[in-house]
């Protein structure tokens, strides 16, 4: 613990440089692994979709002492309904089937009644059809396309086009990363979690901009005289923004975890279950992206352009150079050591010290 401790205390006073531009195969190779995981979740797995897009019925009623989720779901599916999903949100029970006709609903509610002693009017139904859900999902996607838009061009104006790109590719990364996840843990997607998606792009793009704004700052005063290569400017600005971006995440977590973690045991699960782990996972994820993803990609572009080549190849020649010019280890002290010992062998300036020191 003492020795963590001493990594935070000197992580915080910025004494901690982290080669993260360098580590760059290492970065893309977690993050290939991620995605190829994810991008397997959603083609084998596939997301676990709401009643809000697939269509269905929905049930609610006050949750009497002695009923449990299996006993709520064995009610409804003696009933003749499929498909049933059971959800505890706060002091009710949520039941989700697929969709059914007036007498089936009927036929459902009368089975709650007689089961749990409630009345049949205290047992609330809706029918969803999937034409409202698949206007969420339209407009959730344009939303993004509108976003990506714009982040590109306002990227673009105040920065460079391959910020913009570096930017966009940490944000598809995180996207694609999150709804994996909720394909192989099967959570269910509801319009609150798309909510969370686009609030995590939001997020992780702050986050983005924190980052580049620092290098743009650093790399401004790289010339033809610099003593370092944008990667080492790059990095150094990575850095010193690291505490900021921890600091940053940390805050945003600890609430979002909260929600997740302690809202949800206590008040069940709902839309801020949904919302939650949407936030609670693209956090964590935006934080490494930005740090691990859209830095080392956008070196990588700049880092091939006849500026930053050429400075790079001079001091790599300036490098080479002062080490070939340097004597090797061990030798040079001979030379003087024999010209001291012998009388010829004296250099003039040896002769002329020496026949001063006879006349004084």
């Amino acid at each position: 613990m003492s020795r963590i401790g001493v990594i935070g205390r000197r992580l915080y006073r910025g004494e901690v440089d982290i080669d993260f531009v360098g580590r760059y195969k290492l970065w893309s190779a977690v993050s290939g692994l991620l995605l190829v995981i994810s991008i397997l979740g959603l083609i084998v797995q596939g997301l676990n979709l709401g009643v809000e897009f697939k269509g269905g019925s929905v049930f609610s009623f006050d949750k009497p002492r002695a009923s449990t989720i299996e006993t709520v779901r064995s009610t409804v599916e003696g009933a003749g309904a499929h498909q049933v999903s059971v959800q505890e949100a706060g002091n009710r029970w949520r039941v989700t089937t697929q969709s059914l006709s007036a007498p089936q609903v009927t036929t459902v509610q009368d089975a709650i009644s007689k089961e749990f002693g409630i009345a049949g009017n205290q047992v609330n139904k809706q029918i969803i059809g999937p034409t409202w859900g698949g206007e969420v999902l339209r407009k959730a996607v344009i939303g993004l396309i509108v976003f990506m838009i714009a982040i590109i061009l306002y990227l673009t104006m105040a920065f460079e086009w391959k910020m913009a790109l570096a930017a966009v590719v940490a944000l598809l990364h995180d996207l694609v990363i999150t709804a994996g996840i909720y394909a192989w843990s099967g959570f269910e997607v509801t319009p609150a979690t798309m909510l969370g998606f686009l609030t995590i792009l939001g997020y992780s793009l702050y986050d983005a901009v924190v980052v580049f704004d620092m290098i743009k700052e650093v790399t401004a005063k790289l010339g033809t005289t610099s003593k370092m290569t944008y990667t080492q400017a790059a990095n150094n600005a990575l850095n010193h923004t690291l505490i900021r971006s921890l600091n940053t995440s940390l805050v945003a977590i600890l609430p979002v975890a909260a929600i997740l973690f302690i809202g949800t045991t206590l008040f069940g699960a709902g839309t801020l279950k949904d919302l939650s782990l949407a936030l609670f996972v693209g956090m964590i994820v935006g934080t490494y992206s930005s740090l691990c993803v859209a830095t080392p990609l956008l070196v990588n572009l700049k880092e091939r352009e006849p500026k930053y080549m050429a400075i790079a190849k001079r001091l790599a020649s300036n490098k080479g150079g002062s080490a070939q010019d340097a004597p090797p280890a061990g030798k040079g002290k001979e030379p003087a050591a024999a010209a001291t010992s012998t009388g010829p062998a004296a250099s003039p300036n040896g002769a002329v010290s020496t026949q001063k020191r006879k006349k004084r």
